[in-house]
């Protein structure tokens, strides 16, 4: 048992939370070392004059954060080296805080009344085979063909027969994987990029390369230098906004990445989530390289949060791969949330909402743009985020536990990191994921710590 013990004087409501950042500050700083056991939630509770379920959620907070070990029987233990990467999110009880952490695409009534009126339409025109059948060619043929009509939307043309339907892009990303990168190979991607990769590597036994990344994107001259040293097989990249800077990569730096791909004839998975969302895009990499690219796309983050669909379309040397890896891990997407997102393509209420989306975003971001003024950060006017560098010697971990002390969630920039190099820190903040009101007063509390002494934040905690 650690001599180590919290100030009762330093708890601040909320309680659980700045006890959690003094346990958490006290690790970092080596008070508490790994292995260390920490107090009984009773004992602890006893000592700071706070009640058990107090302690409890305090301890709850860093087994997320990857802090500390809980054994049955045995207590808490503190680990430094993180066995599980902790998500950007806050999976928070709701309304005890502004959650500006999980990116969420604007939602109001809107969304609901056109769901509602889908599932009426869906109970009465269901397909038998979408109800019964267990084999994907039976209950997909039409949805495919639907879908082939949503990709050009997208700026990307392909065949019917290329195309897999699955549970959104997230679905779509672990099958891709699975098809060009086998175990102990390496995928390259840029070294702030989606949060999902450094588990996936692990789960799926490659090797995970980030590369160097600028203002337009991932380097090309970075890749091509990669490929030399590494047995690379694919290439990850998020070019149009969905990337945590919220960078629109140019049709240049897409096509020089392009033919560094066809030098070294690596796969190249494209993650185009937010697809014509954004206007005055450049043609995606899969329009430009074809044969090599497997290009993902979804509905979540564009039209509407449950409607959990996507296309993952394919060359045709990665087709079978998909299909195999496909139904191995998913068997197939869910087919009456299909049938909904076919009838919307179709009827025209996807880009509707798609449309309604993108003047949603406009309005945040002239929000963002009135509250947070000077201060440097970087947006896209229709990205779902603003990613914020944090100036001067500012702690990424301090800043975003000195909002959550003032009711705002913020995902911390290093979430995003796929490489170990010399690193800035910077937080994601989420635009969609609250009212107009709320952001405004989270975007506020952001905007006081961004300005204020640094050294004042990592005394407060």
């Amino acid at each position: 048992m650690t001599l180590w013990r919290p100030d009762p004087a330093l708890v601040r409501r909320p309680a659980y939370l700045s006890l959690a950042e003094q346990i958490a500050r006290a690790i970092h700083d080596g008070r508490l070392q790994d292995g260390s056991r920490l107090p009984t939630h009773r004992r602890m509770a006893e000592d700071l004059g706070l009640s058990v379920q107090t302690v409890s959620r305090a301890y709850e907070e860093l087994i997320r954060r990857g802090l500390v070990s809980g054994e049955i029987g045995r207590g808490s233990f503190v680990q430094t080296q993180r066995s599980e990467p902790a998500p950007p999110y806050l999976p928070e009880r709701p309304g005890e805080v502004i959650d500006l952490s999980i990116l969420k695409p604007v939602s109001e009534k809107v969304h609901l009344d056109r769901l509602k009126q889908a599932l009426g339409w869906l109970s009465e025109n269901l397909p038998a085979s979408s109800a019964l059948s267990f084999r994907p060619n039976m209950v997909f043929p039409r949805h495919r063909a639907v879908a082939v009509e949503w990709l050009k939307q997208c700026g990307h043309s392909v065949q019917p027969q290329n195309v897999s339907v699955t549970n959104g892009a997230t679905a779509g990303m672990t099958v891709a994987l699975m098809s060009v990168a086998p175990p102990g190979s390496t995928v390259a991607a840029e070294a702030i990029c989606h949060h999902t990769l450094v588990p996936l590597a692990t789960y799926l036994g490659f090797k995970l390369e980030g590369l160097a990344i600028d203002e337009d994107g991932l380097l090309p001259e970075a890749l091509d230098a990669a490929c030399g040293r590494s047995d690379i097989r694919a290439v990850f990249v998020q070019p149009s906004v969905i990337n945590p800077t919220a960078t629109l990569m140019s049709e240049a730096r897409r096509q020089a990445i392009v033919a560094v791909a066809r030098k070294h004839d690596l796969a190249i998975i494209e993650n185009d989530v937010l697809g014509p969302l954004i206007e005055d895009r450049p043609p995606p990499v899969a329009a430009l390289a074809p044969e090599r690219t497997l290009y993902i796309t979804s509905f979540t983050k564009t039209v509407m949060p449950g409607l959990r669909i996507g296309y993952l379309a394919a060359p045709d040397r990665h087709v079978a791969a998909v299909a195999n890896r496909h139904l191995v891990s998913n068997w197939m997407a869910t087919p009456m949330v299909a049938e909904i997102a076919s009838k919307w393509v179709a009827d025209g209420t996807a880009l509707e909402l798609v449309n309604w989306q993108r003047k949603a975003l406009h309005r945040r971001h002239a929000i963002v743009s009135e509250v947070l003024g000077e201060i440097d950060y970087r947006a896209h006017r229709e990205s779902l985020h603003v990613w914020l560098p944090l100036s001067g010697n500012r702690s990424e971990e301090s800043f975003v536990a000195q909002a959550r002390l003032q009711g705002v969630a913020i995902a911390p920039g290093s979430s995003f990191r796929t490489s170990d190099a010399p690193w800035t820190h910077a937080v994601r903040i989420s635009l969609g994921s609250t009212t107009e009101e709320e952001l405004r007063t989270g975007l506020s509390v952001i905007a006081q710590l961004a300005l204020g002494d640094p050294e004042h934040l990592l005394l407060a905690i």
